[in-house]
């Protein structure tokens, strides 16, 4: 019998039909200059409770639940005085995990369809794209995401989600998205 590859529902998606329809929509002469989604950056930083040992557990923890992977500590790069941080010091500044492939496009999916929709007050993200054509989007608490229990919700902190698109123009990155279905502000707002 033979075995079926699994392959995320957005990456199929992608390859069938939304890389075609940008590159018409674009004008694109080659289907390699389409703007395709080459990786998600997950962080989160502990600010000034980088040495309360539960707040940077709990951080850790539900970086690993939210993205499905683990999660790389972020020591200081620098040494800044009024924070009291000296570089490299050995408390955790952050975390931070890289997404890539199907656990890429999964994450988008819950991120879009499940979490988003769980924002209060939301009416849409900001249409603020980088030079490169990636875009950055913070949340103020995790517990917009099913896999967060209650228990991990006692501790409330933000996360910054970064979509690197390799081909990316403002344009470009936004019509990517869109077909992703990311709900964004309405134009004039």
């Amino acid at each position: 019998m033979a075995e079926t590859k699994y392959e995320a529902r957005l990456k199929t998606l992608y390859n069938k039909e939304y890389a075609k329809q940008l590159q018409k929509e674009l004008g694109l002469e080659n289907i390699n200059q389409v703007p395709k989604l080459e990786k998600i950056m997950v962080s989160s930083g502990v600010g000034k409770k980088r040495e309360d040992k539960r707040f940077t557990e709990t951080v850790e923890l539900t970086l690993t639940k939210i993205t499905g992977q683990a999660v790389t500590a972020r020591l200081a790069k620098k040494s800044i005085a009024q924070f009291k941080i000296r570089k490299g010091m050995g408390a955790p500044v952050g975390y931070v995990t890289t997404l890539r492939n199907d656990k890429m496009y999964e994450f988008v999916d819950r991120l879009i369809n499940i979490a988003l929709p769980h924002v209060r007050d939301f009416h849409g993200v900001p249409r603020k794209f980088d030079a490169q054509g990636n875009y950055s989007l913070g949340l103020k608490e995790q517990t917009v995401f099913p896999e967060i229990s209650f228990e991990d919700a006692a501790v409330l902190h933000g996360l910054e989600i970064t979509f690197v698109i390799k081909n990316g123009s403002k344009e470009g990155s936004t019509k990517l998205l869109e077909k992703f279905g990311m709900p964004f502000e309405k134009e004039g707002k």
